[in-house]
C-alpha cells in the first residue's frame, strides 16, 4: 500500500501559526508532532522533502532539517530509503504517564462512562438471540424490532417515522461515511459547520466533497456576542455555493454546545429544499438537554412535508449509552434507504444481532436513560465551570444549556502550545484547531464536561500547570488571527 502523501503546501496550511518564543526549528517540530498526536497527520504519511519545505515556508532547509532531525530522534518520523520521512507514533506515546504515576488523562473524546447496569442488559439481550440464530447473522439494513423501536422513538418525540425509513449502522461515524460515499460525487460541494466534529468533515473529504464552511460561534459576554450560526453566510452558502450535502449538529453542537432557534431552522430548511440539498442532521447528543429553554422537535420535523428527502437525521447510543455498543442509525425517505442498503456491502455486511438486540431493549428505557445523563451532565458542567473561573480568569467559558463540551476562549492564539504542555502534565486533549481546517481556531479549547469530578480536577490541574508553562515563556505576536476565529 502506497503511504499518504502530505504536500509542503497542505502542511503549511495545516501548520497554522506555529512560530513561538522558542527556536525555529523546534517551535516546528512541536507543531507537527502535535498534528501527528491528534491525527491531523495520519501515521505512516510522508512528509514533504526538506527543500519543498523549506521554500513553501520561507526557511532555510537546515531549518527544516533540524526540525525533522529532532522528530526522528523523538521516534515521530523515520526516513526510508526512496521514501522520505515517514510519520509513526512512539512506541511509548499512548501510556505515558502523569505526574504522580496515575497515567494518562484523556480528554480528546467527549463522552460519557458506560452506563451503569449494561452487562446485565447484554445478558437479557443474550436470551432474544436464539430467535435470530436460523438466519445468516449478515444483516444489512437492521433487525425488524430495531428498525420498530426506534421509529418509535422518534415518534415518542414528534416525528411521524415509519420502521422503513430506518436502517441500522455500526456508530454514527459509519453513517456519516456511507451516506458521503452513496451521496457524494467527486468534487461536488458539502457545507459544513466550523468548528465542527472533525471525523465529519473527514468522511465527507473521503467522499470526495470540496467543503464549503459557515461559522457557529460561541456567546461572548463580555464581546456582547449571543453566537450561534452566522444565519446570512449559511443562506447565502446555499444558494451560491449549491452543496450537494450539508452537515448540521443543530442541538448542542460539537465543540460550541450552541442549539439553532426553531425559526433559524425553518428558514434553513426552506433554503436547502430550494437548492436540492439534502441536510445530514447529526443527533447523536442532540438530547441531552441540561436546562435548555423552550420546546425543540428534531429536526426533520420542521421540514416542508411538499419537500421530502431534504433531510437525513444520523443517531446512535454511543453518547448516550457506551460508546463500546457500536450501533448507530440513518432516518431518510424508502429510496435512499434502498440505495444504501444496496452499496453496503461493498464496505460492511451489517451490524451484530446481538448489539441490536441489546439497544432494541434499551430504547424501551430511552427516557429514563437521557434523564439520568442530563443529571450527571448538569453536575458536571456546574463544577467544570466553576473550576475554570477559579483558575482560569482571563479565559471566557460559555455557558451552556446541553450537550457534552464547551469551546473555551482562551484570549491568545496558544491552543496548540498548550494541547501540546498539557501532554507533558499527564492531560491528552486536542487543539482547537483540530475542530477546524487550515490552522483555524487557535485560540479555542473544547473541553468536555464528560467525567467525574476527580477526573475533571485532575484535568484542570494538568491545564493550569500547562498554562503557567506559557506564560513563562514570551508568546508569538499573531494577532491577526483575531480576524480569522
Amino acid at each position: 500500500m502506497s503511504a499518504h502523501q502530505v504536500s509542503a503546501r497542505a502542511l503549511e496550511s495545516l501548520l497554522g501559526e506555529w512560530r513561538s518564543g522558542s527556536s525555529a526549528y523546534a517551535a516546528l517540530a512541536d507543531r507537527i508532532r502535535l498534528l501527528i498526536l491528534d491525527g491531523r497527520i495520519p501515521t505512516d504519511s510522508r512528509l514533504p522533502a526538506e527543500r519543498d519545505f523549506s521554500t513553501r515556508l520561507g526557511l532555510s532547509r537546515t531549518t527544516v532539517a533540524a526540525a525533522y532531525r529532532q522528530l526522528r530522534d523523538a521516534g515521530f518520523l523515520i526516513s526510508v530509503r526512496g521514501s522520505g520521512s515517514m510519520t509513526r507514533i512512539p512506541g511509548g506515546a499512548t501510556t505515558l504517564t502523569a505526574v504522580g504515576g496515575r497515567g494518562m488523562l484523556d480528554f480528546s473524546k467527549a463522552t460519557l462512562p458506560a452506563l451503569t447496569g449494561l452487562a446485565d442488559v447484554a445478558e437479557l439481550a443474550a436470551r432474544d438471540l436464539p430467535r435470530h440464530l436460523g438466519e445468516s447473522g449478515f444483516d444489512p439494513v437492521g433487525i425488524p424490532e430495531l428498525r420498530a423501536a426506534i421509529a418509535d422513538r422518534y415518534r415518542s418525540r414528534g416525528l411521524a417515522t415509519d420502521p422503513e425509513q430506518i436502517m441500522v449502522t455500526i456508530g454514527a461515524q459509519h453513517a456519516i461515511a456511507l451516506l458521503a460515499r452513496v451521496m457524494l460525487g467527486r468534487g461536488d460541494r458539502a457545507l459544513i459547520e466550523m468548528p465542527t466534529y472533525p471525523h465529519a468533515y473527514e468522511a465527507l473529504r473521503s467522499g470526495g466533497a470540496r467543503l464549503v464552511s459557515v461559522s457557529v460561534s460561541a456567546p461572548d459576554a463580555s464581546a456582547g456576542e449571543e453566537g450561534g450560526w452566522d444565519e446570512t453566510a449559511l443562506l447565502q452558502t446555499l444558494q451560491r455555493s449549491n452543496p450537494v450535502l450539508g452537515y448540521l449538529m443543530p442541538d448542542f453542537h460539537n465543540p460550541t454546545g450552541q442549539t439553532m432557534p426553531v425559526d433559524q431552522r425553518e428558514r434553513v430548511l426552506a433554503a436547502a429544499g430550494r437548492q436540492g440539498t439534502v441536510l445530514l442532521i447529526d443527533e447523536t447528543i442532540g438530547e441531552f438537554n441540561i436546562d435548555r429553554a423552550g420546546e425543540f422537535l428534531p429536526f426533520a420535523a420542521y421540514a416542508d412535508p411538499a419537500m421530502p428527502g431534504t433531510t437525513v437525521s444520523i443517531g446512535s447510543v454511543g453518547k448516550t449509552v457506551w460508546g463500546g455498543l457500536r450501533v448507530g442509525w440513518i432516518r431518510a425517505e424508502r429510496p435512499l434507504i434502498r440505495k444504501l442498503v444496496a452499496a453496503r456491502s461493498a464496505n460492511d455486511l451489517g451490524t451484530p444481532i446481538l448489539e441490536q438486540l441489546m439497544v432494541t431493549r434499551l430504547l424501551a428505557d430511552m427516557p429514563a436513560i437521557i434523564a439520568q445523563r442530563n443529571a450527571q451532565l448538569r453536575t458536571n458542567r456546574d463544577h467544570l465551570e466553576v473550576a475554570l473561573a477559579e483558575r482560569f480568569p482571563e479565559w471566557r467559558v460559555p455557558h451552556v444549556d446541553g450537550g457534552i463540551t464547551t469551546w473555551v476562549n482562551l484570549g491568545q492564539p496558544v491552543s496548540s502550545q498548550l494541547a501540546l504542555a498539557a501532554r507533558n502534565h499527564g492531560l491528552l486533549i486536542p487543539a482547537g484547531p483540530r475542530f477546524g481546517i487550515d490552522g483555524a481556531f487557535e485560540r479555542f479549547l473544547r473541553l468536555p464536561f464528560c467525567y467525574p469530578a476527580e477526573e475533571t480536577e485532575r484535568a484542570v490541574d494538568a491545564l493550569a500547570l500547562a498554562w503557567g508553562s506559557l506564560l513563562r515563556h514570551p508568546l508569538a505576536d499573531t494577532g491577526y488571527l483575531a480576524d480569522v476565529v
